[in-house]
């Protein structure tokens, strides 16, 4: 069979782009509409790493849009006192709860409604501006679509007759009783116009209480991306059936006292292992359900090292030298004091092998976590939405690093007999992911334990010290040794370096980086090679903020600039709507642009651009006659 050439092909792609612009008015007109976006300004992307199952802190980071809404109503509403801000942004942070507060107080009073809608219309109104009104009519409720849409975009004339007839119109949504449904939309719509597209820099997992509800929150978005985080491939391989993996789930949550959200959140029961730790464990020196998971997950994890020599892990097979009798563990040519010496699982010959008992325990953890439902739902958002690393306007987002050897080259790892470094690495590291979750080949399930705590895995980067954590006394051996990488990432050339691998701009460009907690409380800067990398992980998780000294940081990228907000500690969302309190954040502003950035200087835009390139070649088509048109009516020649 004759391949066809090139001019062939391009008359098929013309063919079929005329089903959908059937003559040369239709393709103009779209051609118009497009031209007309690319000179819109481009939309507010908000990146956000390391939630940690923080839920209450996140809704508050989503609802606020990390200071957005607060600043479209200083900016709209200079007139306002302070105390009346705050009312308003809490309204539109938590429209319902603020709603059923106020109910009796406000009963009976259409000018507090009055006035409020006014400002949420003209809020909305303005956040529009920066969008095609096809696009606001699609974020548009079904409940109120015509209604809403009339009153954003009124205009005054000279005899004010549209105004009365909006005036009308906010009468009778009051007049009918619909004012705080109508008010409930309105603010659902302002918090999806400040921000146009949300990117998730990792770690939802592990923790925080609730990650569960923070995937749920994530799943009805109206727009974003998940980058993984080893936290996140840790709960996706459990969901897989990796039962080193699902131990080691069970372990994080067993640590920060979180069994709640495993059995309340996710229905997966523990008793198994409460029974069996309290069978063979005391109480000495830590609960009998610490000590029996810490010990399964050595023991697994002993096993996977063993089975693949090529992770190059052989120094992690330590319990061969734990020394019970004498309270003690030979490591470094030292001596470690154990937090506890009853091991009575543990067979000196062989201390990976699991006990009958042990293995019943894994058998059933890991048919909880593979058969859970609601699990499967949330691994199977974060593999359709998530992906290793992110391109997107000219930045690069991934959670944890890429791997470096020391002399400042990209590190060579070997993958099924062949060598990869840098962004060919990454992509082998999520074709494996993809794969773990399609076909749960043994293989696979193995390889997402190592990228949770690999030493070159991207989303690691580190020794994971799991024995000395679980096990040791003393915290100077616990110390994780780093990858090369997070010395070298504070250098401008090494991010222009790791731009240029990924086929990014390393002038315009900047890293957007998760996974390590910065400690603005030893002077740590989030800013890292001169402004070309961005750390966002500074703490969301409570656990941290002691360390960190604060609660997180965000990052808003609009049209004007590229700004970090440092976030304090978020209190509760019942103090928010009883006190009107909010997080209160410092701002880091990280770049200026010279121009306002349009939509043409975004990927969409050079999608934009294509598309009109395309459109034009079918536009001369039908002019030259080279396809025909339809549904055409006696017009002048265009």
């Amino acid at each position: 069979m004759q391949t066809p050439n090139e001019t062939e092909l391009e008359e098929r792609y013309l063919r079929e782009l005329s089903k959908s612009f059937p003559n040369r008015y239709a393709a103009v007109t779209e051609i118009i509409n497009l031209q007309a976006i690319l000179n819109l300004p481009k939309g507010t992307e908000h990146f956000v790493s390391d939630v940690h199952g923080e839920y209450e802190s996140f809704v508050q980071i989503l609802n606020n849009c990390s200071g957005v809404i607060r600043d479209k109503v200083n900016l709209l509403f200079p007139e306002l006192a302070p105390e009346d801000k705050d009312e308003l942004c809490t309204l539109i942070y938590y429209p319902r709860q603020v709603l059923q507060k106020e109910a009796g107080e406000r009963e009976g009073d259409p000018e507090w409604y009055l006035t409020l809608l006014r400002r949420l219309v003209e809020l909305a109104s303005y956040l529009s501006s920066k969008y095609t009104r096809s696009k606001v009519r699609k974020a548009l409720p079904d409940e109120f679509r015509f209604v809403i849409d009339e009153l954003m975009h009124a205009k005054e004339d000279e005899a004010r007759t549209r105004a009365r007839y909006h005036r009308r119109i906010l009468d009778s949504v009051i007049d009918t009783g619909s004012a705080p449904d109508f008010i409930e939309e309105l603010c659902t719509l302002i918090k999806r116009l400040a921000v146009d597209h949300l990117h998730v820099v990792g770690d939802i997992f592990d923790r925080g209480p609730a990650p569960d509800k923070v995937l749920d929150l994530l799943m009805r978005h109206h727009h974003l991306d998940i980058q993984w985080g080893n936290h996140d491939v840790l709960w996706m391989g459990a969901a897989c059936g990796s039962a080193a993996c699902c131990l080691n789930a069970v372990r994080n949550n067993v640590r920060y006292d979180n069994l709640e959200m495993l059995e309340r959140g996710y229905g997966i029961s523990l008793r198994r292992l409460a029974l069996f730790a309290d069978r063979t464990y005391s109480k000495e020196g830590a609960s009998p359900m610490e000590k029996a998971v810490s010990v399964i997950c050595l023991k697994l994890e002993e096993q996977l090292i063993n089975a693949h020599p090529e992770y190059g892990m052989q120094s992690r097979l330590l319990l061969k030298n734990l020394r019970p009798e004498s309270g003690t563990v030979r490591l470094d040519g030292r001596d470690w004091q154990l937090r506890w010496t009853d091991f009575p699982t543990l067979d000196p010959e062989h201390p990976e092998h699991l006990s009958k008992e042990e293995q019943e325990v894994v058998d059933d953890l890991v048919r909880s976590f593979k058969e859970n439902r609601r699990l499967g739902g949330h691994v199977n958002f974060l593999c359709s939405h998530g992906s290793m690393y992110l391109r997107c306007n000219g930045n690069l987002l991934y959670h944890g690093c890429i791997p470096f050897s020391g002399d400042g080259t990209f590190a060579r790892i070997l993958c099924d007999g062949e060598y990869l470094s840098g962004r060919a690495y990454l992509d082998y590291c999520d074709r494996r992911v993809r794969r773990a979750w399609d076909d749960r080949r043994t293989e696979d399930l193995d390889f997402m334990w190592y990228l949770w705590c690999g030493e070159l895995s991207p989303l690691s980067g580190r020794v994971v010290k799991t024995f000395e954590n679980a096990l040791l006394k003393e915290s100077e051996i616990k110390l994780e040794p780093r990858n090369p990488y997070y010395l070298l990432y504070r250098s401008e050339e090494i991010c222009k370096l790791i731009l240029r691998e990924f086929g990014l701009d390393p002038e315009s460009g900047h890293i957007i980086n998760g996974h390590t907690p910065v400690r603005v409380r030893e002077g740590e800067s989030a800013v890292r090679g001169n402004g070309k990398l961005l750390v966002i992980d500074g703490g969301f998780s409570r656990a941290y903020q002691s360390v960190t000294g604060i609660a997180g940081y965000t990052l808003i990228y609009n049209s004007h600039n590229l700004r970090l907000k440092a976030h304090r500690p978020f209190t509760s969302i019942q103090d928010a709507i009883d006190n009107r309190t909010d997080i209160i954040s410092d701002e880091i502003l990280v770049e200026t642009f010279k121009k306002r950035r349009p939509v043409a200087d975004c990927d969409d835009g050079r999608e934009i651009a294509r598309q009109i390139a395309d459109l034009s070649a079918l536009l001369d088509a039908y002019r030259k006659g080279r396809i025909r048109e339809s549904g055409l009516q006696k017009r002048e020649t265009l």
